[in-house]
């Protein structure tokens, strides 16, 4: 079986990462499968630039400008919207006119344009979509958010500041994609599937937005979550002496980034050292990540180390490291912190906020806080979960650590992932 999956990079940014790992997973499972790209940074025979680097860079710049202008230029919201008026000829590529499946990934930014999805369907080939965010669902936006117009028809776009109206860039979006959608139906000659196309959900949160809204509430969707790369070295988790703290881990890409929830953790350890003074004194705060203010660090109640930015096994051995992962995000449609944090021995607390439940059982193997609707209520969940999990490690007896490692494991290892994949493909092809 020859599969292509096409993804902006190769390397850069979560969905270019966990579409790799899918590389390798399906690989190591017998298929023949490549990627194309935007962006290549992995010097590899199985991943080829999707279009020369001019004409990739005049696709880019050329739906920037027309999103620039559309929105009355304002560059606050330019990167936080991806229309699909550009991109390059991917039918051509050789690797998708070899291709049994056509996988689809993150292609916003001048790599898939609207028109070239239709061009892909009229290939007559399968094709996978695996949505990372809500942008298929949507007209433009890659989260919602608050705004709710996303289940009827979008319009009057929060995204689009003075310029949102009823026939804005959102709802011309909205129709344009419902258009090419729509052109998908019935594609295929075999198979169960409704669509040409099939949508793949990497939890089970996104997928129940997806069947709320008014582009994709017929369309096939699967949930398959995003593959982690188990290789058998997975420590169980540090034991400390009495000379150790319990050893608090926040990390980002970004951590003053307003979606990452840095006030609410902030609020939890100060919490914390109010009601728990015992557990607060043993206890530091580790956090990781760029940082564009670095004020907004100062007000934690406990001790507290910035480590900057990590790479390569940096991360791994942090979370080795450590004892408890934290994440307070609005919204997150599979955090693989949490998963990480699984695998390398740290109890994850987490807001409830998207795909957590996928990842975390509660008071089994990590902890979940239903967001209040203040910062206060919300930190005051967390600073439960954090002295949940401080006892549950206290104690051998309790075994989460190898809970944890197993439950993660058997939800995200490569194999279990690329057989999900691959079931999928057969269905798709007519084979199962």
């Amino acid at each position: 079986m020859k599969v292509t999956i096409i993804n902006k990079s190769d390397a850069t940014g979560g969905a270019a990462i966990v579409s790799y790992r899918l590389i390798e997973a399906l690989t190591e499972a017998g298929v023949d499968a490549r990627m194309v790209v935007a962006d290549r940074q992995r010097p590899l025979p199985r991943i080829s630039l999707a279009a020369s680097p001019w004409r990739l860079k005049a696709a880019f710049l050329k739906e920037r400008l027309g999103i620039f202008l559309a929105n009355g230029m304002n560059r606050e919201t330019l990167f936080k919207i991806d229309t699909a008026a550009d991109g390059v000829p991917l039918h051509r590529h050789p690797w998708v006119r070899e291709a049994d499946v056509i996988c689809l990934d993150w292609v916003n930014q001048g790599l898939l344009s609207l028109k070239g999805l239709r061009r892909l369907g009229e290939m007559g080939k399968p094709m996978v979509w695996t949505m990372h965010d809500m942008w298929n669902m949507t007209g433009i936006c890659h989260h919602a958010g608050v705004c709710g117009r996303w289940r009827q028809n979008c319009g009057c776009c929060p995204l689009m500041n003075r310029r949102a109206s009823a026939d804005d860039l959102s709802a011309r979006t909205w129709k344009r994609k419902k258009g090419a959608y729509d052109t998908l139906v019935g594609t295929l000659p075999h198979g169960n599937e409704r669509e040409g196309i099939a949508f793949v959900a990497v939890s089970n949160w996104l997928a129940d937005k997806a069947r709320m809204s008014s582009l994709l509430r017929d369309a096939a969707v699967h949930v398959i979550p995003n593959a982690f790369p188990f290789d058998g070295s997975e420590n169980p988790g540090r034991v400390r002496d009495s000379g150790n703290k319990a050893r608090i881990l926040f990390g980002a890409a970004r951590l003053d980034d307003p979606i990452k929830g840095l006030p609410v953790m902030i609020r939890a350890t100060q919490i914390l050292a109010d009601r728990h003074r015992d557990i607060a004194h043993d206890c530091e705060i580790v956090t990781f990540g760029r940082i564009n203010r670095p004020e907004a660090l100062s007000d934690f109640g406990i001790d507290h180390r910035h480590l900057g930015v990590l790479r390569g096994h940096e991360v791994k051995t942090t979370y080795e490291q450590s004892d408890i992962v934290l994440s307070a995000s609005s919204y997150e449609t599979l955090p693989g912190t949490l998963v990480e944090g699984q695998a390398w021995g740290c109890v994850p607390v987490s807001t409830l906020s998207g795909g957590q439940e996928d990842i975390v059982e509660h008071e089994s193997t990590g902890y979940l806080v239903r967001p209040g609707d203040s910062i206060e209520k919300t930190a005051a969940g967390i600073a439960d979960g954090v002295v949940w999990a401080y006892k549950q490690l206290q104690s051998d007896s309790t075994g989460i650590r190898e809970r944890m490692l197993a439950s993660a494991r058997s939800r995200f290892a490569g194999e279990v992932v690329a057989s999900r994949y691959i079931d999928l493909f057969n269905r798709l092809l007519g084979r199962g």
